[in-house]
């Protein structure tokens, strides 16, 4: 394999590529143009916005991209995504093992970056066979938003609500164990109405893949620490200290990180909790949550409405049930596509027509089915 060449980039480019992506990425837009009125509705703002955000949040999640990233960049995540692909036999296998491995993946690595793993090799099959990627995509979109309700560190919402609980890691683990292997076991009993039987061969997948061993370790041995100390309450200082590392150790990798995504999470605390205080807000809130299902129905359709994250940081403001909070986002990243940045996700990356509209033909009826599972799980 030849060696690739680099040049060097002007010191000015990547802040130029951040502002480019900034300037397309609509959701930002949207939190920065909701600040404005917000502030100025606002009863009693003391204008002391930095207060409104919470950091250990933040910083546990710019670790975890850090880290993400360094597998990711290994290669030995796609390496083994394609070491399955090769001994599947038929499309219902297929797509029981894209269902089982994104959700496994999800609940390690976050389920946004599962996504641009999964999917990426899910597509590559379109090369060798006739099959249905595009619904592959969408059982992959809902199989990452139930795996990663598994970990604390599965998904932003989580990451927010176990710091915001107080709860240990272990012990937030076993609160989610149910409702995620239940949620996930469903995608499993579904995949024979969505899929056939047929054969299928996937023998021509490529698994020459280049690998890093030592980055794939070191990303993989700063896990634990990085997760202790977060934690402890420390993530903030622990991102600070991964960034250090990785200035001296591997310098590019931060530039593939997606930093616009930490001002996204930030913004997304400062409107939600200034929205939060408006009269006609709080009493829409109340009325959510007196209904059947109370704090956990008010989160599955909150996430209809602002996605599953927003509604967990707005809703936190209103009920400290943590559990049928956290249930409520994780059933709510069903349903409308926006009820999870992850369903945005994949079928971005799908680009497939139509796809969309059957992304909802699966995905309504996941809704419905999760929050009956969860109100039952719950009633236990």
């Amino acid at each position: 394999m030849g060696r690739v060449v680099t040049t060097k980039a002007p010191p000015y480019s990547m802040f130029r590529r951040v502002l480019a992506r900034a300037s397309e990425d609509r959701l930002l837009l949207v939190l920065l143009a909701a600040l404005v009125p917000l502030l100025w509705f606002t009863p009693e703002s003391d204008w002391a916005l930095h207060q409104l955000v919470d950091w250990k949040t933040v910083g546990a999640l710019a670790g975890l991209m850090m880290l993400s990233r360094g597998l990711e960049e290994s290669g030995y995540l796609a390496y083994t995504g394609q070491w399955l692909l090769q001994r599947v036999r038929g499309v219902r296998l297929l797509a029981i093992v894209l269902v089982l491995f994104s959700a496994c993946l999800a609940a390690v690595i976050t389920n946004d970056v599962a996504l641009f793993i999964v999917v990426p090799l899910t597509l590559s099959l379109r090369r060798i066979a006739d099959i249905p990627v595009g619904r592959l995509v969408i059982f992959e979109a809902l199989a990452v938003n139930a795996g990663s309700a598994l970990s604390p560190v599965g998904n932003p919402q989580n990451l927010f609500l176990w710091q915001a609980s107080g709860a240990g890691f272990l012990e937030f683990m076993l609160m989610m164990a149910p409702l995620a292997l239940a949620l996930t076991v469903l995608l499993i009993i579904v995949v024979p109405l969505a899929f056939s039987g047929g054969v299928i061969s996937v023998c021509g997948v490529a698994v020459d893949v280049p690998r890093e061993r030592g980055l794939f370790w070191v990303s993989l041995l700063l896990y634990s620490p990085f997760l202790l100390l977060a934690d402890e309450g420390y993530a903030a200082f622990a991102a600070v200290g991964l960034i250090v590392f990785f200035l001296v150790y591997r310098r590019r990798l931060l530039a593939g990180v997606d930093w616009l995504l930490l001002l996204v999470f930030a913004l997304m605390f400062i409107d939600v909790s200034l929205l939060a205080r408006l009269p006609v807000v709080r009493d829409a809130a109340d009325g959510l949550l007196q209904m059947p299902g109370q704090t956990l129905t008010a989160a599955v359709l909150g996430s209809q409405v602002m996605s599953n994250v927003p509604a967990a940081i707005f809703l936190t403001s209103f009920s400290e049930e943590w559990r049928d909070l956290a249930w409520g986002v994780t059933v709510g990243g069903f349903g409308l596509a926006i009820g999870s940045l992850a369903n945005l996700i994949a079928l971005r990356l799908a680009r497939q027509p139509g796809l969309w509209r059957e992304f909802h033909y699966w995905s309504v009826p996941a809704l419905l089915g999760g929050w009956l599972i969860a109100i039952a799980l719950g009633a236990l």
